[in-house]
């Protein structure tokens, strides 16, 4: 996907890089944010809970998924199979092929999961017991998820586009690792808070 949206791509379909890249992210954070808010307004439904609670399972989540990814090693994960329509670069305007692909990948489950961070993230939105808890939540990750799309900002030719390509691919087991380590982090960081409000 990545390769879809680069300097290059957009100038043979006579549309500017940057505006369709403030879609992809604009769409994704929206994506991101309309799953967290549905799944905090489910963990609301669900019955109130203590907080200390709601952090026990965001850790079990994130610590579940840092193990996942490891073990794992970048291996698509249960889930959809497909990926965003690329014809739609060829059908639509850049702001509806932009925002629809950032949106898709904003929710998370739209496409082809590989990392168990997402999975996680969805627990934790659900976990806040907050529709604007959970809205924040999956606006992070849909900032997060459509940050990547930078790396193409340099792509101006077919050798550009390759040399990324090899490069993403070596980072990919230093990115396996990062994830892990964050999300270890991230599910330390929730037992400290739910220690700190007991």
């Amino acid at each position: 996907m990545l390769g879809s949206i680069t300097p290059l791509g957009q100038r043979g379909r006579m549309a500017g890089w940057r505006w369709t890249v403030g879609f992809y992210v604009a769409g994704s954070i929206a994506g991101g944010a309309l799953i967290g808010a549905a799944l905090g307004a489910f963990g609301a439904a669900i019955g109130p809970r203590s907080e200390s609670a709601g952090l026990a399972v965001a850790a079990a989540a994130a610590f579940a998924a840092a193990v996942t990814d490891i073990v794992r090693r970048g291996r698509p994960l249960p889930g959809p199979t497909r990926q965003v329509n690329e014809e739609w670069l060829h059908t639509y305007r850049r702001w509806v092929y932009g925002g629809g692909f950032g949106f898709q990948l904003g929710l998370g489950v739209a496409t082809v999961v590989t990392t168990a961070g997402v999975y996680a993230t969805l627990v934790i939105a659900a976990a806040s017991g907050s529709v604007a808890a959970g809205a924040v939540v999956g606006a992070a990750f849909g900032l997060a998820r459509a940050l990547p799309v930078l790396a193409a900002g340099r792509v101006r030719s077919t050798d550009g586009l390759l040399e990324m390509d090899a490069g993403l691919r070596r980072l990919q087991p230093v990115a396996i690792r990062s994830a892990a380590a964050g999300q270890a982090a991230l599910g330390l960081a929730a037992i400290a808070m739910a220690g700190l409000i007991r």
